[in-house]
């Protein structure tokens, strides 16, 4: 097998979650298409915008990415294809038959036809030869209007891993098996012993063959990010890592300032799209709970319920009182018809993709 690659993956295909591990569709709401769609466009997705392209989908990514978009078509396409036959069991073991597999590079235009309104590709183009050529290649898959989502590797959040990854190699540890036998003979107080203090990779063999002895790794800092982009027809709509601001000039600015000091708070993930983005809204706007939220949201529950934050930002508690509010939007509910005290409330929802705006 000539791309090394493609060979550590059929080797180690990742991640490697338990067959029978669920999601519940609640926390699936920042994967919902129209929830996206509208966050960047301000309208549903047209027809010819509803395929759902996962870039490298890895073993489980097909499973949530179908459950929180039931009635639309997602396409995964992986380099692997024991990755896609962990994948494939995993969605038939929970129901979901709204997946098509395809083993190809994503960089080959022969891989698979049509074109997507969301292509995700997470943790995947740093892995990558050319990331450029790879996202480049994701740009014209895209209709008018489509969304890319990438999470690259950040040169200081991922620094502990690369100074182990390069230790490895050097003394020719090839196999986690290797690289555990080795780690567990780390002197406590090291920088070795912190690192498996405080990562999860390393308690699975796939794990920690990803984190640790991946053969082709790329690291960013924020300025050779942008200029990756840059050098696309993509434009950054809105960074998704923990605490991000919003605006992506200030998201930009801040991670500048935190790198000076050779720090970073998490890999970059960053939505992008074509140029039909701009959000604008012709006619009258509608509000309309997001999907996913409906049964977490109707349903009569005792206490509150918190959803994991996907987005970037902290997601509100859900209260009795906040489950009331959302119940109003199930069907769409023209803003007109909203007081000003309901659209001070709507704000934080519509950022955090609970509800969704659009005309």
């Amino acid at each position: 097998m000539a791309n090394p690659v493609q060979e550590h993956y059929q080797t180690y295909p990742y991640p490697r979650y338990p067959l029978l591990a669920s999601v519940r569709r609640c926390h699936t709401y920042a994967l919902n298409l129209d929830a996206l769609w509208c966050r960047f466009n301000g309208t549903l997705p047209p027809r010819e915008g509803r395929g759902i392209l996962l870039a490298g989908s890895g073993t489980f990514a097909p499973y949530p990415w179908a459950v929180a978009n039931p009635h639309d078509t997602v396409t995964a396409l992986d380099l692997s294809e024991r990755s896609l036959g962990r994948a494939r069991w995993h969605c038939l073991l929970h129901g979901r038959r709204n997946v098509l597999y395809r083993c190809g590079d994503l960089a080959d235009p022969s891989a698979l036809d049509g074109s997507f309104g969301m292509i995700d590709s997470f943790g995947v183009l740093h892995h990558l030869a050319d990331p450029l050529a790879g996202l480049k290649a994701l740009e014209k898959r895209l209709v008018p209007g489509g969304i890319i989502r990438i999470m690259l590797y950040s040169r200081y959040a991922r620094r502990e891993e690369e100074s182990i990854r390069r230790a490895f190699k050097l003394l020719g540890v090839s196999s986690p098996r290797a690289a555990r036998r080795l780690m567990g003979r780390a002197l406590a107080g090291s920088r070795l012993a912190a690192y498996l203090a405080s990562a999860d990779e390393p308690d699975s063999l796939s794990g920690l063959a990803d984190a640790l002895l991946h053969p082709l790794v790329h690291t960013f800092r924020i300025d050779e990010l942008m200029e990756l982009v840059s050098q696309t027809g993509l434009r950054p709509l809105l960074f998704a890592h923990h605490n991000a601001r919003e605006n992506v000039a200030e998201e930009v600015n801040r991670l500048r300032t935190l790198e000076k000091e050779r720090y970073s708070p998490d890999n970059f993930v960053l939505y992008l799209g074509n140029g039909g983005g701009d959000g604008v809204q012709e006619g009258e706007l509608h509000v309309l709970l997001n999907p996913c939220l409906v049964s977490s949201v109707g349903r009569l529950s005792v206490g509150a319920t918190g959803i994991p934050s996907r987005i970037g930002c902290e997601n509100t508690l859900l209260t009795g009182r906040e489950k009331s509010f959302l119940r109003r939007f199930i069907a769409p509910v023209p803003r007109r018809e909203l007081s000003e005290h309901d659209l001070q409330r709507l704000a934080p929802y519509r950022r955090q993709l609970f509800l969704l705006e659009y005309s």
